[in-house]
């Protein structure tokens, strides 16, 4: 596996990155239908994930502590963290 992981969520780019993520499940408490720990207890979209709205998207990615999540608009432009 990458160690950045990127999905399309509406007129979001949603970023993982691996290497920073510790686990801590943030992220998972704040949209448990998108998010889920994969067996190295990293955080890892739901397949399928369904959208669980652009506010919590974002909220779920810049309540991680470590910045491991990055939100990114249409334009490219930095929504989280």
């Amino acid at each position: 596996m990458t160690d950045v992981v990127e999905r399309r969520l509406g007129d979001l780019t949603v970023r993982i990155d691996r290497l920073l993520c510790v686990g801590f499940g943030d992220c998972i408490e704040a949209a448990p239908q998108l998010w889920e720990f994969d067996d190295d207890g990293i955080v890892a979209f739901r397949d399928p994930a369904p959208d669980p709205g652009r506010q919590r998207i974002i909220t779920s990615c810049d309540i991680c502590p470590v910045d491991a999540l990055t939100v990114l608009d249409a334009d490219g432009n930095q929504l989280a963290p």
